[in-house]
């Protein structure tokens, strides 16, 4: 028995081709749609904050510490001055997992576990947003190489020169002079975080304390481009730091030595019975 013949309904799949067409059409068009009005949310609406976000990741403002103002003797003979030094930076905004890069720190310089603690309380310690914080310091000509050589496992970490105190007599003026140290947590928030960005070490005793506001100086500033890693593409805006004012004792290095020499080590004072003389 023969099978029926069955004739193909060639409109009603027509109509069923035009509505799948219909539908992607459709579909294309409300995404095409949504794209549009995502892209002017982005491109428009939004235009400022991305704009203002993408300057921040581009340009950023640098300080420079001033100079210290330098101490003299009543002869003009130099007790407390500068000279230069390179220590090693990490800024935490462009070190990724800054944690890691530590222990990388650590593993090229051949430090110890006590270092690697050290910098961490560093890095840790209150701070100004992309303020490169010190974490080693008077780095020897090896350990620069060493930096230089690795620099590419080291993001965000960068050898600084800087200025550090130096006192070329030695211990004579010590217990007037006084010295200088590392800002801490107590004394951070008690400065102006201004005119101390950059600037990671005051006095502590004596003529350098008492005279802190005037041998300190005024910060400045440079606004600098940068690329992707943080590396610095060139300088758009300056302004030079100030140097701190050079201050004049009345005391005197040569009696300061006689002095010492008369004591011969021994605990003591010497008196002046006629200055005049």
């Amino acid at each position: 028995m023969s099978q029926p013949i069955r004739l193909k309904d060639h409109e009603k799949d027509a109509r069923l081709v035009r509505g799948r067409v219909v539908f992607g059409a459709v579909a294309v068009v409300l995404l095409v749609c949504v794209l549009i009005a995502r892209l002017y949310y982005l491109q428009v609406i939004q235009y400022d904050y991305h704009s203002t976000l993408s300057e921040n990741n581009r340009v950023h403002v640098q300080p420079i510490p001033p100079s210290r103002g330098l101490i003299y003797d009543r002869n003009g003979v130099v007790v407390a001055d500068n000279r230069p030094s390179f220590s090693l930076s990490m800024t935490r905004e462009r070190s990724g997992e800054w944690s890691s890069v530590l222990d990388t720190i650590v593993e090229i310089l051949q430090l110890t576990p006590d270092d690697r603690i050290i910098f961490e309380k560093r890095m840790k310690q209150g701070r100004r947003p992309f303020e490169p914080v010190p974490i080693l310091f008077e780095l020897s000509e090896e350990q620069i190489a060493l930096i230089a050589v690795n620099q590419f496992r080291l993001p965000g970490v960068e050898v600084v020169a800087q200025l550090v105190r130096h006192y070329p007599q030695g211990p004579h003026f010590a217990h007037s002079v006084g010295y200088m140290g590392r800002i801490n947590e107590k004394e951070l928030k008690s400065l102006d975080p201004i005119n101390y960005s950059g600037t990671h070490h005051i006095g502590k005793t004596g003529i350098e304390r008492f005279y802190e506001a005037e041998l300190h100086g005024q910060v400045g500033y440079e606004e600098v481009e940068t690329n992707a890693r943080g590396r610095v593409l060139r300088v758009l805006k300056r302004t030079d730091p100030i140097p701190g004012k050079d201050i004049v004792l009345s005391l005197d290095i040569n009696l300061q030595e006689a002095a010492e020499a008369a004591l011969g080590g021994r605990r003591g004072a010497v008196v002046a019975l006629d200055p005049s003389t």
